[in-house]
């Protein structure tokens, strides 16, 4: 937009229409404390301002708008009848004018400068811009970054604890076999041996899996199964490895759901354990399962810590742990991406509802059909 500042009225109108037919916005104002005052509240590419004003010249009023910072990358071009000298356009450029012209006015040129300005303040928006968007990728690069090396680090630290109780154990089961040791100290050793092993296991096949969704190997076995069958014998696995926490199934479908089914058990039991892990003092969540509108749902809703509104919106991104919880739980980060992954690839929504110390509920849908 274009404003015009001249305290003869019939200067502002003739122009004013002139600028119009040619397709430019234009405002006005009849004095220079009009015209600052208009400044603070719009934005403008241009000002065309006269310099014989009473109260504030054009050359005060300048002066004065070179000081907004709003204002700063707004051009301005003064117009006078009467100080045509080299004194007074050497004043204008110093008053932070980039052009000077003289009356009477030739309209033609007069249009070939603001259009020139125009240019000049659209080329300036896309360089702002792309410096901007280039900023920000360089921001986003050094975040990558930042997260790649703490992924790193935590990796490095996790699959190191269970390997070192590994060792551990079998140092033990060394020495107590060295001695003629009871077999159950020996059968006992063994046990917790093979649970850092799962865990292990489990840690690899995690980033794995984000090595194969990284580079879009991730695949699928899609078939009909049983889906309460599956989620009976989630919950039996489950019980056994955690005896002493209750599994509350709510619901059933009584149909197959088309999907994979080794990938959806993935997915249920990420939840039901983060809802152990998670729920420290508390002995039960429920397993939520519904069918609507050919969608299945399943939610997992524990009792435990719960998150706050913002770390809810983040917690399946990539790599994304809860601060206050990154040092008393362990894990990579990683799983509930794994989950968002292989849900979005069923076509489906994955989501939580949290209240922070009251629980969470994990939940998805999706359809039990199959669609092309």
């Amino acid at each position: 937009m274009i404003l015009l500042v001249d305290d003869t009225p019939e200067n502002l109108i003739s122009l004013k229409n002139v600028l119009e037919k040619h397709g430019f916005e234009v405002d006005t104002a009849n004095s220079g404390k009009e015209a600052l005052k208009k400044v603070l509240k719009n934005s403008y590419v241009l000002i065309i301002l006269d310099v014989q004003m009473p109260e504030m010249d054009g050359f005060e009023v300048a002066e004065a708008i070179s000081g907004y910072s709003k204002a700063k990358e707004t051009a301005i071009i003064f117009l006078s009848a009467a100080n045509t000298e080299f004194r007074f356009i050497a004043k204008g450029y110093s008053s932070g004018g980039l052009d000077y012209i003289t009356k009477p006015v030739d309209i033609n040129i007069l249009l070939l400068k603001i259009k020139t300005f125009y240019r000049i303040y659209e080329q300036s928006q896309k360089l702002n811009e792309t410096q901007k968007a280039l900023l920000e990728e360089i921001e986003f690069r050094k975040q990558a970054e930042r997260k790649k090396d703490e992924f790193i680090s935590i990796a490095s630290h996790e699959l190191k604890t269970p390997l070192t109780s590994v060792k551990g154990y079998i140092q033990l089961l060394e020495r107590g076999l060295n001695k003629g040791g009871d077999i159950q100290v020996v059968k006992s050793h063994l046990a917790k041996a093979q649970i850092q092993l799962e865990k292990l296991n489990g840690l690899i096949a995690d980033l794995l899996d984000i090595s194969k969704i990284e580079s879009g190997k991730l695949k699928f076995n899609k078939q009909y199964f049983d889906i309460d069958q599956l989620l009976d014998g989630i919950i039996e696995v489950i019980h056994q490895s955690n005896p002493g926490f209750r599994i509350i199934k709510n619901g059933t479908v009584n149909t197959k759901v088309y999907g994979d089914e080794m990938r959806i058990e993935q997915v249920i039991v990420n939840f039901l354990t983060n809802a152990i892990k998670y729920s420290p003092g508390t002995t039960e969540a429920l397993l939520n399962v519904s069918l609507e509108n050919n969608e299945l749902y399943i939610g997992v809703k524990d009792y435990g810590i719960g998150m706050q509104p913002d770390q809810a919106k983040r917690v399946f991104e990539k790599f994304y742990r809860v601060e206050e919880t990154s040092q008393r739980f362990q894990g990579l980060g990683i799983g509930l991406y794994i989950c968002y992954e292989i849900i979005k690839r069923h076509g489906g929504q994955i989501n939580v509802s949290s209240v922070y110390g009251e629980g969470s509920e994990f939940y998805f849908t999706i359809p039990i059909e199959q669609y092309s």
